[in-house]
């Protein structure tokens, strides 16, 4: 069978599966975007806009061990975990500790790496091809520091510059000269030249699927309930309907567990709640990104104003949002960008504030590739923070994989074998 007359079914329509589905269509598969909510809905849309190949360094370490306590009580820190939660979340917990010690670290560093130095290049081969350039800038961003003395900020930036990322280091008139608006309390910065933002991840999103699209994607808005495999074709089932394929990319971030369990896989993923809060009408104060490395959060310059985005909260996917984390980002942005509005929670409206799921794994490496026991079957889940950052690198390795060819890199680290 030609590659030409295979059908492909993409499951989620986030901003993993629509560059799957506009590598796939563009190679000449006949190819169908399947989302039971709508393109770029979920994290998709209410990212930092941050393409941070600068973060190569795995989640899982040893630091965090003695952190832990306190998170348990402080519900609107950084890092925050639900007291009914922990019990499901331990398993994920104990896995991820596992991933501390320093020979797994090194090898997760070097896989993320790998995934990152090429990420932004292959998203301007993808948006030139879509005529969406304009929806990328590479200005760089900042780390900035506030109380941390100079020795500290210098392990800071020896780690980074040990690994080949390109970074600077900046005293306080050097950050202001860049990003006049910041506060006088930062004192120093590391300014990551290669890295870029967009000033609107939803329509980031958007304008990849439509360029899918236009090469002959179609899409259909479904909520898939099971998978039936046989080795010739693939059965969708959703509650009134079955689609038939020859392949399929399952790219259905948080909630791909269900659906890897049904295949009889173990995908031991975890939800990281993250949080937004948009500050409209400011967005000439910063010009690139900002992330503060005490308050753990980032300010990205948005075509709305400012977007607020950060924190760790892990309660899984039924508890209701607690925005009050959202909220309390207003707070720690005063201490980092001048002129920030003073509002009271009660002045900040619904739509200003966003809670989404991150699907996260214990040592920080998505899982992209062919499913161990299912030949005709891919995933591409599990980006926690960097999906936005790792789409296009994503999508070309999924097409790579599903033409038999040889990958730009080796995907042996992100093999779904690694857990089953």
């Amino acid at each position: 069978m030609t590659k030409q007359k295979q059908t492909i079914a993409v499951v989620g329509a986030g901003i993993i599966g629509v560059n799957c589905a506009a590598q796939l269509q563009a190679q000449g598969y006949n190819v169908t975007l399947i989302d039971k909510d709508g393109v770029g809905e979920g994290c998709s849309k209410g990212n930092a806009g941050h393409f941070a190949t600068e973060q190569v360094f795995p989640l899982a370490e040893v630091s965090l061990l003695w952190q832990l306590p306190k998170l348990l009580f402080d519900p609107l820190g950084p890092i925050a975990i639900s007291p009914r939660y922990l019990p499901d979340a331990l398993p994920w917990f104990f896995k991820f500790i596992g991933n501390m010690f320093k020979s797994k670290r090194q090898h997760n560093m070097l896989a993320l790496k790998t995934l990152n130095q090429n990420a932004i290049k292959e998203y301007k081969v993808l948006l030139k091809a879509a005529n969406a350039e304009h929806l990328i800038t590479t200005k760089g961003s900042l780390l900035v520091f506030e109380t941390k003395n100079i020795r500290e900020v210098e392990k800071y930036y020896h780690a980074y510059k040990n690994e080949g990322v390109a970074v600077v280091l900046l005293d306080r008139q050097e950050t202001l000269l860049l990003e006049p608006n910041l506060n006088n309390n930062i004192n120093y910065s590391l300014y990551f030249t290669d890295v870029g933002h967009t000033t609107d991840p939803f329509l980031f999103c958007q304008a990849i699927a439509k360029y899918a699209f236009s090469l002959g994607t179609k899409y259909t808005k479904l909520s898939v309930k099971h998978i039936k495999y046989r080795e010739d074709s693939i059965e969708l089932h959703a509650e009134n309907q079955c689609l038939t394929f020859d392949k399929l990319i399952i790219a259905t971030g948080a909630w791909s567990k269900n659906l890897a369990h049904q295949l009889g896989y173990k995908l031991p993923m975890e939800y990281e709640r993250g949080y937004h809060l948009n500050i409209n009408n400011t967005a000439e104060q910063l010009t690139r990104p900002i992330a503060s490395a005490e308050r753990k959060f980032i300010i990205t310059p948005m075509s709305h104003g400012l977007r607020l985005a950060g924190t760790v909260e892990f309660a899984g996917l039924k508890l209701a949002a607690n925005m009050k984390r959202a909220k309390n980002l207003k707070i720690n942005a005063q201490f980092i960008i001048n002129n920030i509005p003073l509002l009271a929670d009660d002045q900040i409206s619904d739509s200003q504030c966003w809670m989404g799921f991150r699907p996260s794994m214990p040592d920080s490496l998505p899982v992209i590739g062919q499913a161990p026991n299912h030949k005709n079957i891919y995933f591409a889940v599990g980006h926690q923070h960097l999906g936005l950052t790792l789409g296009a690198i994503t999508g070309k390795l999924i097409s790579q994989l599903v033409q038999c060819k040889q990958t730009d890199i080796d995907v042996t680290p992100f093999s779904l074998k690694r857990f089953n």
